[in-house]
């Protein structure tokens, strides 16, 4: 018994050197492992600095550019209101020059009209004779109905006709 018992004791400590001697070789693989696991963490370190660097210089960058699209932007409205304020400068201008266009048309016509009006039926169915079909008829429209109907009587029957048929095509 004193064998078993020595001889037990002996596989204990073979079997504790073993062991000791795998934790010293594990003890030595994680020392070798520490100094690459230091030297990629300083890799990861330096990598995440240029990425902050990079993404404050984006940052930057991105803020400038907006800066320069707003300034644009501001510009293009400042244009726009502009261009719509002479815009509706010119269409008060036009709206104001066809009015006295027409006023003109108008003034002219009643002058004519009253020059006709003026005038003798043969004399005044002799000139609206020589006119175009289109001009006489604005004339006659213009006039009071006892005296288009002095005129057209004194006027050639064809052109007569052709006057009274424009007459009724037209809107007074």
């Amino acid at each position: 018994m004193r064998y078993i018992f020595i001889l037990l004791l002996l596989a204990l400590q073979v079997s504790a050197m073993q062991t000791s001697e795998n934790v010293f070789q594990c003890s030595k693989i994680f020392q070798e492992r520490k100094g690459e696991l230091l030297v990629e963490l300083e890799r990861i370190d330096e990598q995440r600095q240029a990425l902050e660097s990079l993404k404050y210089a984006t940052d930057d960058l991105l803020s400038k550019r907006e800066a320069v699209i707003e300034q644009r932007e501001a510009n293009v409205s400042k244009v726009l209101n502009d261009i719509k304020t002479k815009e509706a400068s010119i269409k008060k201008m036009l709206d104001e020059n066809t009015k006295a266009l027409q006023a003109m048309k108008k003034l002219k016509m009643d002058k004519t009209s009253q020059t006709f009006a003026k005038m003798k039926a043969g004399s005044a169915a002799q000139v609206l004779s020589q006119m175009k079909v289109e001009d006489a008829a604005k004339i006659i429209m213009t006039l009071k109905p006892k005296t288009v109907g002095k005129i057209l009587s004194k006027m050639d029957a064809q052109k007569a006709s052709d006057i009274t048929l424009k007459l009724t095509q037209s809107t007074p």
